[in-house]
């Protein structure tokens, strides 16, 4: 029996399958990442809403509290380190963003850890009760506080001291110390409500990041170039080598072993009867005329490049993404292999863009773009 082509084909059904099994695995992927962000940014937000001391919290604790200040948070595991040489640190500030790297267990260079023992924040300061004695830094004359990004240290400048010191903490335990830090630092200088302003203006962000479910694929939407291992590269390839090989074969003849060296050496004028292939010298060619050289455009970067944030874009070889760039009139042919498109997408006479329902169609800039698929969300840049 022929092989037809219609919706029926077994290898369309394939496709689909394939093409629904690897979307729902992106999909899970992403939602578990995302998910996980938004439980995190939802528990800092309730943190910060009930974050409350006591004067009954430092209660069996070696310090003495004045009046109105209450003990927020204890750590009985940190190192006090001092930084060898004098340096500036910034400003302390209120932001509140989670590191972009995991931290790792280590000790930065220029950095000694002189003593080790509890870390205390009060309402009132940040304290080391240590086996060589208390350090204290008073939130009303700090001067400078950084958190290092790779590592679990906090420096702070004070006014009464020249060199940054501060704590080595336990990995486990900076995140949360730096927040409780930066909490009670906003309750110093009455800022807590910038503090959960900035939360609810990161969860509003994240929630617009939320991946969507995909598109279920059908077997008609598969193409004949998803039939071929590779698709439209290996027919492109296979068309060059097809046109190549004809025209290496035109030009040389396997049966003249000399590769045509005899018959140019009679038609050249003057050239004696018999002489050898080899002691006759080849033609010079005219010098070619100069010409300046052409202008190119830059390279336009390859389809296959992935690298770099796609800013929630579902993963695709052709470097499509969220994070704007240059808009995209001529997607690639096998975009809607990546992407959920609209019905009749290739109808569409704009850029390309994602609709609210998390569909992508290719109405972008036009008057009604995705208008029965909520509005359009976001444009999709390369």
């Amino acid at each position: 029996m022929a092989r037809t082509e219609s919706t029926g084909s077994t290898w369309r059904y394939r496709w689909a399958q394939r093409q629904n099994v690897r979307r729902v695995s992106t999909y899970r992927g992403a939602e578990t990442a995302w998910r996980r962000r938004d439980d995190e940014l939802r528990r800092l937000r309730a943190l910060a809403a009930d974050f409350e001391g006591s004067a009954a919290a430092g209660a069996g604790l070696p310090l003495e509290l004045v009046d109105d200040e209450v003990v927020l948070w204890a750590l009985p595991a940190a190192q006090l380190v001092e930084v060898r040489h004098t340096t500036v640190l910034p400003a302390p500030d209120l932001t509140v963003a989670a590191s972009a790297a995991p931290l790792r267990p280590r000790r930065p260079d220029g950095v000694r850890v002189t003593d080790a023992g509890m870390a205390v924040i009060t309402s009132r300061r940040l304290v080391l009760l240590g086996g060589r004695g208390r350090r204290d830094w008073a939130y009303g004359r700090m001067t400078g506080l950084a958190h290092d990004p790779a590592a679990p240290v906090t420096l702070i400048q004070v006014l009464d001291r020249r060199r940054a010191s501060g704590l080595l903490l336990p990995t486990d335990a900076a995140a949360d110390f730096r927040f409780k830090l930066t909490l009670a630092f906003a309750d110093a200088i009455e800022q807590r409500a910038a503090v959960l302003a900035q939360l609810d203006e990161l969860i509003a962000e994240h929630d617009q990041l939320k991946p969507f479910r995909p598109a279920v694929a059908t077997p008609a939407q598969a193409r004949l170039s998803s039939f071929v291992p590779g698709g439209r590269r290996t027919i492109a390839v296979a068309a060059g080598i097809a046109l190549l090989v004809p025209a290496a074969l035109f030009d040389s003849n396997p049966s003249d072993p000399t590769g045509g060296a005899e018959v140019a050496a009679a038609a050249t004028p003057g050239s004696p009867p018999g002489a050898p292939p080899a002691l006759l010298r080849p033609a010079v060619p005219a010098p070619a005329r100069t010409t300046a050289p052409k202008r190119t455009s830059a390279p336009r970067p390859s389809s296959t490049a992935t690298t770099g944030p796609r800013c929630g874009a579902p993963e695709n070889p052709l470097g499509y993404d969220f994070c704007g760039g240059t808009r995209i009139r001529k997607p690639a042919a096998e975009v809607c292999d990546w992407f959920d498109c609209v019905p009749q997408f290739w109808a569409g006479r704009g850029y390309l863009v994602q609709c609210r329902d998390g569909s992508v169609s290719l109405t972008g800039g036009r008057a009604g773009a995705c208008a029965d698929h909520r509005g359009v969300r976001r444009t999709i840049s390369q």
